[in-house]
């Protein structure tokens, strides 16, 4: 099956359609539109609150109208991609979920000016919706959503463009459809949930991010859920909301996870039926930690843009075990590969290659013990993970380097008590140049080299040549246990 955008985007299934029928044949996928799901929980439970955030309340029939309004106002028709970079809150939820409804694709985001020319661009997408247009006004006809209907929409369609966190030097966009959503993402958040009857999920990472993109589309749209969010993270509003809201899970990233244990015990937390992490390793004392201080288990998620799932609440023995109804994994030359009701149809632009039969490389090299839990062992390119946001040391080197003062440059990993990871620049400075400090270099790197602040480096070590391995290329491993030396923690 193939798409084109209105605007000439080209994604083509990658998965024999024979897979995606049988998919749906055995209930994995449920073969219906997420719009069209969302209804049924409308009129199932209209008076259900759907989202709390720090605006108050909102229900599944004011949920509903305020989509319609959207949706009737907005000008995007099927085959539009449309940008969405809101903030955590009901009008994230809203204008994802109006797209969705105008039969249009979503592309949800965070970040600066340079990287939604980039994104937007990159995706031809033909309106975008920011925080400066929310809440929209619903005093008009128009606005209101009168005359307007909810389009058919094939549920192996696209939906979305996942952002990825960046490995790569820039972001990839990876484009799911109704179904991959609904279906394979949905399932593996509904075994998230072991047997919950009705979620209250925390969700503290953003909803525009892989792992957050289950909110709107899963938590609301497929189980009829309620959904809590927040603007951004603090760790004791957070909790605050925890006391007063009940959620059953809370969502977040180890650094946020291992805040929230810090101050844990000032707060009522035993709404709690599970805390779940991703976007990181997990930390063996943040892992004990969580433990100790909710009570609950602690669901660790092994997953990525590209469609690779699989979670477990003992992560010390292993990322868990395949499932079936979200994706299969097999170790093809040391790297896990994945297929399954999840896998994504494609790629806008050049996405990595895949396997014959649609198999999805994960770019991670991994191994199964004999009981079928799976093992990652390490990522196959170089990335640094600062508190769950990937960074890529290609991209950052790449631009220092345009720097006057800079003659080479290396960046690793330095470890960091709170976040995990932070960046360190490794810098060689050319003769008659003064020495740059910190800021001088950050400084260029967002206003000439285009790097989002979150890249950013952190911390600089200035040597007088980088050191090399016995093949003549730079030894990250030194470099990193120079850079370890003077600026990580002990």
């Amino acid at each position: 099956m193939t798409w084109v955008s209105r605007n000439g985007i080209v994604l083509t299934d990658r998965v024999p359609a024979a897979a995606r029928r049988a998919w749906v044949r055995a209930g994995h996928c449920p073969g219906r539109d997420l719009h069209s799901l969302l209804r049924d929980r409308v009129g199932r439970h209209p008076d259900r609150v759907a989202v709390v955030d720090d605006r108050g309340q909102l229900t599944y029939a004011e949920l509903a109208e305020q989509v319609r309004g959207l949706a009737g106002a907005l000008a995007a028709r099927p085959g539009d991609i449309v940008g969405v970079r809101v903030p955590n809150g009901r009008d994230a939820v809203i204008a994802e979920l109006a797209v969705a409804a105008c039969g249009a694709v979503a592309l949800p985001f965070t970040g600066g000016r340079a990287d939604a020319l980039n994104l937007l661009g990159r995706a031809r997408a033909a309106w975008l919706i920011t925080d400066d247009d929310l809440p929209w006004p619903t005093v008009s006809p128009r606005a209101r959503g009168e005359g307007w209907e909810p389009v058919t929409v094939d549920p192996e369609s696209p939906a979305r463009l996942l952002v990825s966190s960046g490995s790569e030097a820039e972001p990839k966009l990876v484009a799911y459809s109704h179904n991959a959503f609904a279906g394979g993402r949905g399932n593996y958040v509904r075994a998230v949930h072991r047997g919950t009857p009705v979620w209250r999920d925390l969700v503290l990472v953003p909803l525009s991010s892989a792992y957050g993109s289950f909110g709107a589309t899963i938590t609301l749209c497929r189980f009829g859920g309620t959904l809590l969010l927040r603007p951004r993270f603090d760790a004791l509003d957070a909790l605050r909301t925890v006391a007063e809201h009940r959620p059953t899970h809370v969502f977040g990233v180890p650094t946020m996870l291992r805040r929230l244990a810090e101050h844990a015990a000032d707060f009522d937390t035993s709404s709690l039926r599970a805390v779940v992490s991703s976007g990181d390793v997990l930390p063996a004392d943040t892992l004990r930690r969580c433990r100790e201080v909710f009570g609950v288990d602690v669901v660790n998620v092994y997953g990525s843009s590209d469609g690779v799932n699989c979670h477990t609440t003992t992560p010390e023995h292993g990322v868990g075990r395949p499932d079936p109804a979200v994706t299969a994994i097999r170790i093809v030359a040391g790297e896990i590969c994945a297929l399954g009701p999840m896998t994504p149809l494609d790629h806008v632009g050049d996405g990595p290659p895949r396997l014959p039969g649609g198999w999805v490389r994960t770019g991670d090299r991994g191994s199964f013990d004999p009981d079928g839990t799976l093992h990652v062992l390490r990522r196959i390119k170089r990335v640094v993970i600062r508190g769950g946001y990937t960074i890529s040391p290609a991209e950052v080197e790449s631009a220092l380097t345009g720097h006057p003062a800079v003659a080479d440059a290396a960046c690793v990993p330095v470890p960091d008590r709170d976040l995990g990871e932070r960046l360190c620049a490794c810098v060689t400075v050319r003769a008659g140049h003064p020495v740059p400090d910190l800021t001088a270099l950050t400084t260029f790197l967002r206003t000439d080299g285009g790097i989002s602040p979150p890249k950013l480096p952190e911390r600089l070590l200035v040597l007088a040549r980088l050191p090399l391995s016995h093949t003549g290329k730079v030894c990250l491993r030194t470099l990193a246990d120079l850079a370890t030396a003077h600026h990580g923690e002990r």
